[in-house]
């Protein structure tokens, strides 16, 4: 079985909020913010397993273009200069489904470091 592919991404800019809808009826608001801090570049996800940066202080990130990749994703590059991940179908796929349960303990490892958003 194949994954969900993306119908319709679309950005709003003052809400700073990505919204995806997929083939298979899911539909995700995704917070420029939550798709910042887990870019899947190198930057920030490090270059082997348990490597991943925690990213702070992009609580007023947005998002300055959507650039299509091939059939398999797309380059989000963002208004604080990050450019260097391409957000594949299932990156934000994974991402829409996680947020209920990844958004809550990205703070609270914020909080328990002592960083902000």
């Amino acid at each position: 079985m194949s994954r969900p592919r993306p119908l319709d991404i679309i950005l709003h800019a003052a809400s700073r909020r990505l919204d995806v809808v997929f083939d298979n009826g899911d539909r995700f608001e995704l917070p420029c913010e939550y798709l910042r801090v887990n870019s899947p570049s190198a930057e920030v996800q490090g270059h082997g397993p348990g490597q991943k940066v925690l990213v702070h202080g992009k609580r007023e990130v947005g998002i300055t273009a959507l650039e299509p990749t091939g059939h398999y994703g797309v380059l989000i590059r963002f208004d604080d200069g990050h450019a260097s991940g391409i957000f594949g179908w299932d990156t934000l796929y994974d991402l829409g489904r996680a947020y209920e349960t990844s958004w809550p303990a990205y703070l609270a490892e914020l909080d328990a470091r002592g960083l902000s958003r």
